[in-house]
């Protein structure tokens, strides 16, 4: 039997699409408001003041196993992937650290496969591979720029936020625990083991100006606090690979923001591009849609 629910409302699929709708801005964000080329500060100031806010307001600290599993799902869903999205950002154009970063549909088909017990179709594959193809039209710009450091960092990060999408799923949320607290936790932690790495590796800066606050903030209470309340209460409602097929609205809203703020052109391979990824994300969404339909134990 699988764990994931059998029904997607409209209503969840739009307000889960809302967080990789968010974090397409990180890049614009990181690029023009943030100080340069400190990913460790960048990912500490956004997970860890929301993370300490959401676990003041709920007033409640995990308990038993679910101290050792807020520590693991904590490090892959923010601390890790935090640091290499940021790592990713200062070394590569938002485009192409936003296709290293769709490969997470294809790591979710497979850590599903093996982690949830599901099995996967061959218009799931059609899917991978349709949503990769896209992101790849809409991002590479010519003279797009390739960074090994950059590469690398994109792909550990999407195989962590992988790994923690699928855990979260197999784990689900302990009894009680609201999605705000739930969230706070794992923002909590991982900005906590992402603190003291900051403090030796890059220090703190002289001074931050009034644009580094603002991106600060901004990433801090829209990027994490409420896109990332909003993305795991749609783990628990939509299935593991959906979700992941989601999360390429990420590039297309920054192959967006790029054209609107940076004057990045979109042509008619870009627009191709997000063709092809949108109708990636409805194969998917249709594909579990039906299977729903037709097995009310799934």
């Amino acid at each position: 039997m699988s764990c994931d629910p059998p029904r997607v409302s409209w209503i969840d699929l739009l307000l889960t699409a809302i967080a990789p709708i968010v974090w397409g801005s990180t890049y614009l964000v990181t690029t023009e408001l943030l100080p340069a080329d400190r990913p460790l500060l960048a990912a500490v100031m956004r997970a860890l003041p929301a993370g300490l806010l959401l676990v003041a307001l709920g007033g409640r600290l995990p308990r038993g196993a679910w101290w050792w599993r807020m520590a693991v799902l904590g490090v892959l869903n923010i601390g890790a992937f935090f640091y290499l999205l940021f790592v990713a950002a200062y070394h590569l154009p938002g485009g192409v650290a936003a296709l290293i970063l769709s490969s997470q549909p294809v790591i979710v088909l497979i850590l599903g496969t093996l982690l949830l017990g599901r099995a996967f179709v061959p218009v799931q594959l059609l899917a991978c591979v349709l949503a990769v193809a896209g992101v790849g039209l809409v991002a590479l710009q010519p003279g797009a720029r390739f960074d090994g450091v950059g590469i690398a960092a994109g792909s550990a990060g999407a195989l962590s936020m992988a790994l923690g999408l699928v855990l979260s799923k197999r784990w689900g949320r302990p009894s009680g625990v609201g999605v705000m607290t739930y969230t706070g936790w794992q923002l909590g932690i991982g900005g906590a083991v992402l603190l003291p790495v900051m403090l030796l590796g890059e220090g703190l800066p002289a001074g931050l100006s009034a644009a580094n606050w603002m991106g600060f903030g901004y990433l801090s209470v829209i990027g994490a606090l409420l896109a990332y309340a909003l993305w795991f209460r749609g783990i628990e409602r939509m299935p593991a690979l959906s979700l992941s097929f989601l999360s390429l609205l990420s590039p297309l809203s920054a192959a967006l923001l790029g054209f609107v703020y940076l004057g990045q052109g979109l042509g008619p391979t870009q627009l191709l591009g997000a063709a092809c990824v949108v109708g990636a994300v409805v194969l998917a969404q249709a594909r579990d849609a039906a299977t729903a339909a037709s097995d009310p134990s799934s």
